[in-house]
């Protein structure tokens, strides 16, 4: 069995094309592909979405992905929710699953606990609401003048970030495995991490409460994505973006 771990891919598969991931020649389905959050695969329900949907599904590895913030939730939410390798999932297609917050899984033997969800920092102009009296006006002011702004239920969820039921979740199951797995996979990083990282993001509840695991958790790796970037920030954090690294575990 093999894993490999790679970054936010936004509804961009193209590093999966043979040419790109000629490993992929030697996998199958008990092989697997991690996305560490903004998998955006799930977004519009357009026809080019369904078209790479489609073309992940038949390649011959399976993919699995934890969130990130820029996902359509309200779609990921009308989802079922499955159990599958030990905690929650949805579905998207039979071979491409979503990992879901709070969970550990067990994956070819190695143990693995997934947060996804991570606060945008591209909304510095504002979140509008399509509600509001004045949306079409502010809309376009802000598109001409080239603000920094989503809107929400289009381009910006508030369930970007955990709810308490998901944090209390993810407590739960940590202390079920004794606060001890192989490997977390996230989207953002601890507080201290991304401080380490760029500290013009700016804490919030969840890194805060992702320096907790830090802290209190045993933990051999932890992936993420969200910084456009790969490096190693620490012994142990692997930051990802559209490098693929397999995960080497005896």
């Amino acid at each position: 069995m093999s894993i490999y771990i790679t970054g936010d891919t936004h509804g961009g598969f193209q590093r999966f094309a043979t040419d790109n991931f000629p490993q992929q020649k030697q996998m199958g389905r008990g092989d697997y592909v991690i996305i560490t959050g903004d998998f955006g695969g799930v977004w519009d329900n357009s026809p080019r979405e369904t078209y790479w949907l489609d073309w992940l599904e038949e390649k011959p590895f399976t993919t699995l992905f934890v969130d990130g913030n820029h996902e359509n939730f309200d779609r990921l939410g009308e989802l079922p929710v499955h159990q599958c390798q030990g905690g929650k999932v949805h579905y998207i297609r039979p071979h491409v699953l979503h990992l879901m917050r709070g969970q550990v899984f067990e994956i070819g033997g190695v143990t693995f606990f997934t947060m996804g969800g991570a606060a945008s920092h591209d909304i510095q102009d504002g979140i509008l609401d399509p509600e509001s009296p004045d949306f079409e006006q502010e809309y376009w002011f802000k598109r001409r003048t080239r603000q920094m702004f989503r809107v929400k239920g289009v381009s910006w969820w508030p369930q970007e970030l955990p709810s308490e039921g998901e944090y209390e979740e993810a407590v739960r199951n940590l202390e079920r495995v004794n606060w001890r797995v192989d490997c977390i996979l996230t989207h953002c990083a601890p507080t201290s991490i991304q401080q380490k990282l760029d500290r013009s993001y700016t804490p919030d509840r969840l890194t805060d409460f992702l320096q907790m695991v830090k802290r209190r958790c045993q933990f051999d790796c932890w992936f993420l994505g969200h910084y456009h970037r790969n490096c190693v920030a620490d012994d142990r954090f692997i930051v990802q973006w559209e490098q693929m690294v397999e995960l080497q575990w005896e």
